[in-house]
């Protein structure tokens, strides 16, 4: 049975419902990040809302990180792509991916956003595994858990129930855009390394298609810059012909509006499992964060409801 050897240091962030764990080792005297991903039991997949892990084209599917390293789809790939010297290694109980450990150049937001828009441009055949439709399969695991209940008990309750009934007209709008390639999940730590105008990215396991300008609006959640200045800068670099601007702008409108929301949701909803007002939690270390990434977003929320 595959374990870890002796030595590795764990890192944060490993735990999920595919993944095993992720160590930093040393090989050769360089160090390199691994990955062990497991398939999902029938016991987990009868359990919890974890179909979309056996589903290729699910945002979760367990084991497309492996299928991308062994493809090498992202190998050179213009603005982002993964580093040199990934390998996989397969064995009857799941897969181990093995990186290069790759140093934070800590880019700037702007920088960022135009080797996004390269990238959404790269001329990439499509796989049997490359994600599609990432926001609507994850409001339909938001819609699982009931919508945003919690959201409702709060001073934006009126605002949250008005986008929610609407989440599908805004879900068809952005499934009308120009459908570009994007990483899925493109945060700061993730999109660490730099190499010239390009950008070396982890963890590919969300790599797919999606509406223009949805991967800048993921990335506006967590950087400084304000939103439309990423935007214009995506653009920039987005391939003549493929979206104007008020499509990336929508894109990435509804991108940050829904995600902002329902990770407000989770946050309060786990704040709310304990005793006291849900009012007195506001300021909690666990929530605070989410609520200030929601506040800083109302313009964003404003445009949308029009």
């Amino acid at each position: 049975m595959w374990s870890p050897e002796p030595g590795w240091q764990p890192l944060p962030g490993g735990a999920g419902p595919s993944t095993y764990g992720v160590w930093l080792a040393t090989e050769g005297g360089r160090e390199v990040v691994v990955k062990r991903l497991v398939p999902p039991t029938d016991h987990e997949l009868a359990q919890h809302d974890l179909a979309g892990l056996q589903d290729p084209r699910h945002f979760a599917y367990w084991r497309r990180e492996a299928d991308v390293a062994l493809s090498g789809v992202v190998a050179g790939t213009p603005g982002v792509r993964a580093p040199a010297g990934v390998r996989v290694e397969e064995d009857a109980d799941g897969v181990t991916v093995v990186s290069p450990r790759v140093a934070d150049a800590r880019s700037p937001g702007l920088f960022l956003a135009r080797a996004l828009g390269r990238f959404a441009g790269a001329g990439v055949d499509d796989r049997p595994w490359l994600a599609r439709g990432q926001l609507r399969a994850r409001l339909g695991r938001v819609a699982a858990r009931g919508g945003w209940p919690t959201l409702a008990r709060t001073t934006v309750a009126d605002v949250a129930d008005h986008l929610w009934t609407h989440r599908e007209q805004h879900l068809r709008e952005v499934e009308a855009l120009p459908e570009v390639l994007q990483h899925g999940d493109p945060v700061p730590g993730n999109l660490l390394g730099r190499d010239g105008d390009d950008v070396v990215a982890v963890d590919w396991s969300t790599l797919g298609w999606g509406p223009v300008g949805a991967d800048v609006g993921y990335l506006a959640l967590s950087t400084r810059e304000e939103p439309e200045h990423l935007v214009d800068a995506y653009l920039t670099a987005l391939p003549v012909g493929p979206a104007s601007r008020e499509d990336v702008l929508l894109g990435a409108r509804v991108t940050i509006v829904y995600t902002a929301l329902s990770r407000a949701e989770w946050a309060l909803a786990r704040a709310a499992e304990g005793e006291g007002a849900l009012a007195g939690k506001f300021r909690h270390p666990s929530v605070a964060p989410y609520l200030l990434s929601l506040q800083r977003q109302f313009p964003q929320i404003e445009a949308l409801l029009g």
